[in-house]
């Protein structure tokens, strides 16, 4: 098989890194040519990767044996009136029974995907009587509840758009039981969303250029969230000029964070230390665990990518 391109660099800012990513590692590029590579998700049992490209409506699946392939389009939106230009879903994710589930951006909702057929069924569009922004980003805990963001980049003029209903931008808990919850309306842009291994804590990044973070919050046994504090600042890396925003996100089985934002994929510790950075080139907007958990694939703009890894992450 021919060598793949590779692309960017790893940046070490402390021997840490050295215990999760390889000092040889290399960024391969695997495919390209997307508007808005999103959310990706590996799905274990078939072996291969989702995931969306947004604007252009459209799930896409790769594998190493099949290479890229068109796995659902229209993925989103197929009215003739869209709110936007995202008109595809964002965040993808699998369920307990292995079932595709979307954060549908275009349809301002949380659909399951059936794959035997390519329908779609609506899991959550409404939160007190009123349409959600656009749903982003999507983790299951344990137990089967969903958590998920919503912000407005789905709409035209986002918060200012005259068809945003919600007086918030929200995280939200879609219980087993169908029950939609707003959990918290303390992140000005909610968009990457994540568990701690031991699911105490809830990881949600910020995507504001003004105040570029990622906020941690307690899980209550009840499944609710404590209040938002400050896992990590990366407003002075946007000073900077280094490209991206914070953005989705995944968590190792020791706890770290590999959390794409300014400049790539930055590596944190649960602590919030900034142990270095995987450097794309590319505002990078998702990533996922794939192949035995050793492997983060990348969708970084335009490209997929992906990087071995010394850790492991847990795969659907």
């Amino acid at each position: 098989m021919a060598q793949r391109p590779t692309v960017g660099s790893i940046e070490r800012l402390d021997p840490a890194l050295d215990a999760l990513v390889a000092a040889d590692a290399r960024i391969e590029q695997l495919a390209t040519g997307f508007q808005w590579a999103e959310g990706p998700v590996w799905r274990r049992r078939s072996g291969d990767l989702l995931f969306s490209d947004v604007p252009a409506n459209t799930i896409h699946r790769w594998s190493d044996s099949t290479g890229l392939t068109v796995h659902m389009r229209p993925a989103g939106y197929s009215g003739p009136t869209p709110p936007g230009r995202e008109l595809g879903t964002n965040g993808l994710t699998l369920d307990a029974q292995g079932r595709l589930v979307a954060a549908d951006h275009g349809n301002r909702r949380i659909a399951r995907v059936d794959e035997s057929r390519f329908t779609t069924a609506t899991l959550a569009e409404r939160f007190g009587g009123k349409r959600l922004n656009s749903p982003n980003d999507l983790v299951y805990r344990s137990n089967g509840d969903l958590y998920f963001t919503d912000p407005p980049y789905g709409l035209a003029k986002a918060n200012e758009d005259p068809a945003k209903e919600q007086p918030h931008n929200g995280v939200y808990r879609l219980t087993a039981a169908g029950e939609l919850t707003l959990l918290t309306a303390e992140v000005p842009w909610p968009n990457g969303i994540a568990f701690s291994p031991d699911e105490r804590t809830l990881y949600v990044a910020s995507s504001d250029p003004r105040r570029a973070v990622w906020f941690a919050f307690d899980v209550k046994g009840d499944g609710t969230l404590g209040p938002a504090r400050v896992l990590f600042d990366a407003t002075p890396l946007v000073r900077q000029g280094k490209r991206g925003l914070p953005d989705g996100l995944k968590v190792d089985r020791a706890g770290n964070l590999f959390a794409t934002g300014p400049g790539g994929v930055l590596v944190l510790t649960p602590q919030g230390r900034h142990l270095g950075t995987i450097v794309t080139g590319q505002p990078t907007a998702n990533c996922a665990f794939g192949d035995d958990g050793g492997t983060l694939y990348m969708t970084a703009n335009d490209r997929l990518l992906r990087v071995r890894l010394r850790t492991m992450g847990r795969t659907p």
